[in-house]
């Protein structure tokens, strides 16, 4: 949206001049951020994330297997993977590589419809989508030689330089020819279905257990006009998962969050998380992750000690 510009005697207030911007209002979340130099032996087993993740390569090369297709990328090569894709990592001639990630989530429902409608994984050095967003990406690069990572100037210059980095993506998608992967009402839908289970999430997280284990997906369904079961396919065709998963990885996302503040015991998190017992939250999270909650607590205090 282009800004407005208002001239003398266009408005009650008579200005002799003024410019207008359109509001903005987004929320963005950025979620293990991080540059790795790992051996010629080092792998990443299948998963998945309900977000947005950018795999940037830096030297060497890396094997990607991305929904069971496989994918070579070179140094400079951009992976671009939609949430819900299932992916595993490994070196790609058995040498050391390096590379950069960042997983994201923005609000934005144009923007995410947008990346939604792609079916491309793989973009090489020479795309245009890559030398279009290289820059920015060598920006975030370079912050990690400041001092302090955890300052406020810092978070501020990064999610400038990620907003910069969106921006750019943007011209680039619109500039390239891409099938769409599913109808934009679809894509949209499942945005909002999306949305709505954060906003439910972040409700029951505040309550302290009184809404264990529920998604809320009945009263979402009836409040967007559409069934249960129409709201759970248009939601995995979207996210390439059912929204109780989806769910899940919020209540793993807030989990590891609280887990790394030590001013909440286990059992305390367990009650915030909406468990019935500690027992039952330990037996999920370790369900989850392979480790007990006091284990991957202990885990955290290790590698910040």
């Amino acid at each position: 949206m282009a800004a407005a510009r208002i001239t003398a005697g266009s408005t009650p207030d008579d200005h002799i001049d003024e410019t207008r911007f359109p509001d903005v209002k987004t929320t963005l979340n950025l979620f293990g951020i991080h540059r790795r130099t790992v051996g010629g032996d080092w792998s990443y087993p299948l998963h998945e994330h309900p977000q947005y993740e950018i795999n940037y390569l830096l030297k060497g090369r890396q094997s990607m297997m991305v929904n069971g297709i496989a994918y070579e990328q070179q140094a400079g090569d951009l992976l671009l993977l939609r949430p819900g894709d299932v992916h595993a990592s490994r070196s790609g001639d058995g040498e050391p590589f390096e590379y950069f990630c960042m997983h994201f989530d923005v609000d934005d429902r144009l923007f995410l419809s947008l990346l939604g409608r792609m079916e491309q994984v793989l973009f090489p050095a020479s795309s245009a989508m890559t030398l279009k967003i290289m820059p920015v990406l060598h920006k975030m690069l370079e912050f990690a030689s400041e001092a302090d990572s955890r300052s406020v100037a810092f978070r501020m210059r990064l999610q400038s330089a990620v907003f910069e980095l969106f921006g750019q993506l943007w011209d680039a998608i619109s500039d390239e020819t891409l099938q769409p992967a599913q109808s934009y009402g679809k894509v949209e839908l499942a945005h909002e279905i999306a949305s709505r289970l954060r906003s439910t999430a972040s409700q029951t997280f505040s309550q302290e257990g009184t809404n264990e284990h529920r998604t809320g997906l009945r009263e979402i369904a009836g409040g967007l006009g559409i069934s249960v079961s129409y709201c759970n396919r248009v939601f995995s065709e979207v996210y390439g998962m059912p929204p109780r998963a989806y769910w899940s990885e919020l209540l793993l996302h807030e989990s590891k969050q609280l887990l790394a503040d030590a001013r909440y015991s286990i059992q305390a998190i367990a009650a915030i998380l909406g468990y019935k017992d500690i027992a039952h939250f330990s037996r999920q999270f370790k369900r989850w992750t392979g480790l007990s909650p006091s284990d991957y607590r202990k885990g955290i205090e290790r590698r910040d000690g």
